[in-house]
């Protein structure tokens, strides 16, 4: 009964950082995408710009990470039309993707916009986000287990605090990750021959997430006050 009650404490001093992380951040390894796409005025623009950026993008990533992957593959999952969204991830061979929904591709208003969101998105895998999610993750996992266990809680006890050390470890560093992806896509958009602060308008059209304990984005004031601040540094 003791046991039984410390995992009942446990999981009650922990039930904000379960809300908080309800939603994942690790994103599939194998996004959905069909093979035909309905070729729109968007599509045909989106192309474009993934023609100018794509090259820049992985020019950028050969001079961080000299032994790569660094040959970008970028998809439209045309089976979310109703999703605005874009992320990166890698496939099994650990080729970068950066995926893009038919809905975000629909959204945007102009180039620029296109242009900044895959800088973001490509420098998410140049900045090694992934792994260092996967990294801190395993690590805070490894300390909510070994608190745990000291204190004489059950298994299912340790198990539950393993679980919320991962989805601890995947979200801390999130803000930080976003921000890094702003200001490294700025300069990637921008030497591509985009304008990113014209691009960074799309935060607006978005809905802002403030500043949550535990969010995965940063307020969209600061993002915008990242990319000006680097864009200024470009001229």
């Amino acid at each position: 009964m003791l046991r039984d009650m410390r995992v009942s404490v446990l999981a009650l001093l922990l039930l904000p950082l379960i809300a908080a992380c309800s939603a994942p951040t690790l994103t599939p390894v194998r996004p959905a995408s069909p093979p035909t796409q309905a070729v729109t005025p968007a599509v045909v623009s989106f192309d474009q710009v993934v023609g100018k950026v794509k090259p820049v993008a992985e020019a950028t990533c050969r001079q961080s990470l000299p032994r790569g992957p660094c040959s970008f593959k970028v998809i439209i999952d045309t089976s979310a039309t109703d999703k605005v969204n874009a992320f990166q991830t890698v496939d099994r061979q650990g080729r970068p993707l950066l995926v893009f929904t038919a809905g975000i591709v629909e959204a945007f208003n102009n180039q620029d916009e296109m242009a900044f969101v895959l800088g973001h998105e490509a420098a998410h895998h140049i900045e090694q986000h992934l792994a260092q999610i996967a990294q801190t993750a395993g690590a805070f996992t490894s300390i909510f287990e070994t608190a745990a266990a000291a204190s004489g809680i059950t298994v299912e006890g340790q198990a539950l605090a393993g679980e919320l050390g991962e989805l601890f470890g995947s979200r801390v560093y999130s803000k930080q990750f976003e921000l890094e992806a702003d200001a490294l896509g700025t300069v990637i958009a921008k030497r591509a021959g985009f304008d990113p602060v014209r691009g960074a308008q799309f935060f607006g059209r978005l809905p802002d997430p403030g500043d949550q304990f535990l969010g995965t984005h940063p307020p969209n004031a600061e993002r915008v006050a990242v990319v000006k601040s680097v864009a200024a540094q470009l001229q």
